[in-house]
């Protein structure tokens, strides 16, 4: 498994741009149908309505989720070092970890929460991912031959 993931330095600056590349193309298509519906005015108007919701929310979004990504795979290569071996719970306790640090100044109480959330949603993550990979190597078993019945 080792030779598929990049080395730790590289992927967190991966995954930091990567997660801020989503976060643009997500904002953007969420925000222009945003800033189309809220201007009624005139056709015109929606279309630039949509492209300055676009400009001035999108880039806002891309950074949030670079932030995310940052942390999450910060703490998932400090997770990979200290426990030396890469298995789905470094991902589970990034996502706990980094859901409660990133919602650390609500309180306590919405620290737990975004923790459990956290911890939740990249257990479903890493559950669907597994599942995927045992159905296709399923797919690839080597399969007895039969021979014709005609001795």
């Amino acid at each position: 498994m080792d030779e598929l993931r990049e080395p730790c330095p590289y992927r967190i600056m991966d995954h930091c741009g990567g997660a801020f590349a989503m976060g643009c193309i997500g904002g953007t298509v969420f925000n222009a149908f945003k800033g189309f519906k809220m201007d009624t005015t005139s056709m015109r108007s929606r279309g630039l309505g949509a492209l300055t919701a676009v400009k001035t929310k999108a880039p806002v979004l891309g950074g949030n989720f670079a932030v995310w990504g940052l942390c999450f795979s910060a703490c998932d290569c400090t997770l990979v070092a200290i426990r030396n071996k890469e298995d789905p719970w470094n991902s589970i306790a990034s996502g706990a970890f980094v859901g409660g640090l990133l919602s650390v100044r609500q309180g306590r109480s919405a620290m737990i929460t975004a923790a459990i959330i956290g911890g939740c949603l990249l257990a479903m993550i890493e559950g669907v991912g597994i599942v995927i990979s045992r159905v296709s190597a399923s797919q690839f078993k080597p399969v007895m031959p039969t021979l014709p019945d005609n001795v």
